[in-house]
């Protein structure tokens, strides 16, 4: 079972570790990585002990630009005019 459910948002970026962290007991992080969540992970775990969080957040805000530019159209081209 999950020591705690908690929201992204409560969740701190951590630029050394390149992942999310949010303090655990034992004293370390809990710690999940923007390619975990953008798989659907959702667990966020300890290194230095048993423990794991649940982490909740919309997994769209996860997808990255690469899933938008699918959406998009291609550039438009505009005539240019030969003097």
């Amino acid at each position: 079972m999950s020591y705690d459910d908690v929201e992204i948002e409560d969740m701190e970026w951590n630029e050394e570790l390149q992942a999310f962290t949010y303090p655990c007991p034992c004293g370390d992080l809990f710690q999940i990585t923007k390619d975990d969540l953008k798989i659907g992970e959702e667990i966020a775990r300890c290194p230095s002990c048993s423990l794991y969080i649940t982490v909740i957040y919309n997994l769209e805000d996860f997808l990255g630009d690469s899933s938008k530019q699918k959406n998009l159209e291609p550039p438009k081209q505009h005539p240019v005019a030969v003097a």
